[in-house]
């Protein structure tokens, strides 16, 4: 097959995906679930047809490896990675453009008849998006990082993660257990999820960071009461409360230089149009590449809900989630990257990642690489998300190259 039969082959395999979903008329694959297996037991399907050998981790991720050439004495395989849960109404390309990349990348060494110096493996995280449970939680069980409660936290159904595991056909026992794996590097081809690569004419890019993430539970507890006989002198409404505490959030966002500032969840209770709310909670989010201006951005929110509270005569529970540490990408497989690009006649521009990714987890325990590919729009997270095949050939071009001058190293 050809580069451009690879590229072709990859949007249609997108589409397949895509049919794998737990809504009608959208995409939706939260860990665990019937669409998520059947997806993956599909991507497992093409990776044989590429010659990898598969199998499914204790979590359930899907790990494919294409072995060394013969007499090889390195065992250490680099890694290649992607997921395949996704957020909620999603695109189709975020997560999945990393697997599907690898997989025809892996194809051509396969057609080729050409096996490397090392093992390649290829692994389809079964959880990034943390829709379900906590988000990069696959990658972080991959790389035998430690768990701590989480096995216990709940769903919205109340289902813990360690049920959820067992329902998807692993083992919670054995990644208590995991060992972190030896390997040489990492890279996750992924869309941009912003308009920079667009505005510059470019199919691809170098990730040269990821910023970082601080994140907290609000709760703020007021009084509930008839909405038709409680003045409104009397009043601890807790949504009127909660509705400054998110412009609170935003105001920050928009005075901290290169910081956002985000309420993406918002729970009321009792939730009936004629109570006046006595609780709601609320997710909040801030991301910077500095992890200081992260922790001093959600302390300043936190100040100045505490501030509104105490005026509304409403009480505030602060609680602490787990966000992501700012990342940088390894500096050697960055310049790898950037002459694969310029080799292949593009300008090796080099950007942030404002989003999350599985490379986080990865960096800590291995050097780490990120592949850029621009999205129409910088759209992502949305049924709007858009690549073209033009653009994924680059990419799958740009990442033959890559492997191949690992090779020389």
């Amino acid at each position: 097959m050809s580069f451009h039969d690879l590229a072709d082959q990859l949007m249609s395999r997108s589409d397949e995906l895509a049919a794998f979903s737990e809504m009608d008329g959208g995409i939706t694959r939260r860990y665990g679930t019937p669409p998520l297996k059947s997806a993956m037991e599909l991507a497992a399907k093409w990776m044989r047809e590429a010659g990898l050998e598969t199998e499914f981790d204790a979590f359930g991720n899907l790990i494919g490896t294409y072995a060394a050439e013969e007499g090889s004495a390195e065992s250490r395989p680099f890694v290649i990675g992607g997921h395949l849960d996704s957020v909620r109404d999603a695109g189709r390309y975020d997560g999945t453009l990393g697997v599907l990349s690898g997989i025809a990348t892996i194809q051509h060494l396969h057609n080729e008849g050409k096996r490397l110096p090392f093992p390649v493996q290829l692994i389809a995280f079964a959880d990034e998006e943390g829709l379900r449970y906590s988000t990069l939680l696959a990658s972080r069980v991959w790389a035998g990082l430690p768990l701590d409660d989480r096995l216990e936290q709940p769903d919205e159904d109340g289902i813990p993660l360690v049920d959820a595991i067992r329902a998807f056909g692993g083992d919670s026992d054995a990644l208590q257990h995991r060992e972190t794996p030896e390997i040489l590097g990492f890279l996750e081809t992924h869309i941009e999820q912003g308009p920079i690569l667009e505005q510059e004419d470019l199919p691809v890019g170098v990730v040269s960071s990821i910023v970082g993430s601080e994140r907290a539970w609000i709760t703020i507890r007021g009084m509930a009461g008839h909405a038709g006989t409680l003045p409104m002198t009397m009043r601890k409404d807790a949504l009127a409360a909660a509705a400054e505490a998110v412009l609170a959030v935003e105001a920050v966002g928009r005075e901290t230089e290169g910081l956002v500032a985000t309420v993406g969840e918002l729970y009321v209770r009792p939730g009936a149009s004629n109570v006046v709310p006595g609780e709601v909670r609320l997710a909040c989010e801030v991301r910077h590449a500095s992890e200081e201006t992260c922790v001093q951005a959600l302390a300043e929110i936190r100040t100045r809900i505490q501030e509104t509270c105490e005026r509304r005569g409403t009480t505030l529970v602060w609680e602490p989630t787990a966000g992501y540490r700012g990342t940088a990408m390894d500096e050697g497989l960055r310049a790898r990257l950037r002459d694969a690009i310029a080799a292949e006649g593009y300008r090796p521009l080099e950007l942030t990642s404002g989003a999350g990714h599985d490379a986080i987890n990865i960096a800590r325990i291995a050097p780490v690489s990120m592949l850029f590919v621009r999205c129409k729009d910088g759209i992502s997270h949305n049924p709007a998300e858009s690549i073209t095949a033009a653009d994924a050939e680059a990419a799958i071009r740009v990442m033959v190259r890559f492997l191949d001058s690992l090779v020389s190293s």
